[in-house]
């Protein structure tokens, strides 16, 4: 892939994403108005559990594109998901943070969105082309 092609991927991609924000923070909303401690099995996620994981998970991938590089740490995933105490937090931290990742994506040079990034040692490919795992 030439850093054209990355370009025109990661505006399309940004568009996509940045549509989607408002879908996805009326969902984190919704959370609000009902039991956040709900739980389908006791072995899942509550409802305000799997809110703040969607709002910080998904900028963390994205961060990651940008990065280059995808490295998890499990205790900074933890504390940003703690800092979420409610539902509000949540879509306030994901709106903001969100906006500024497709703003980024939109800045980022070319020949960086083009370059090879390892997936954790499963696959390897154009950065910008994990979007699409972004996105979906």
């Amino acid at each position: 892939m030439n850093a054209d092609q990355a370009k025109f991927l990661a505006e399309h991609y940004a568009a996509i994403i940045e549509s989607e924000i408002p879908t996805t923070a009326k969902v984190l909303a919704a959370v609000g108005r009902g039991d956040g401690d709900y739980k389908p099995d006791p072995k899942s996620r509550s409802a305000i559990q799997l809110a703040r994981h969607i709002a910080t998970a998904d900028g963390w991938f994205v961060q990651s594109v940008l990065d280059g590089k995808f490295e998890f740490d499990q205790a900074a995933a933890e504390k940003a998901e703690e800092s979420l105490t409610t539902a509000d937090d949540a879509v306030a931290f994901y709106e903001k943070s969100m906006r500024d990742k497709v703003h980024q994506l939109r800045t980022t040079p070319a020949d960086k969105l083009a370059m090879e990034v390892d997936f954790f040692g499963f696959i390897k490919a154009p950065a910008v082309t994990f979007l699409a795992m972004a996105q979906n």
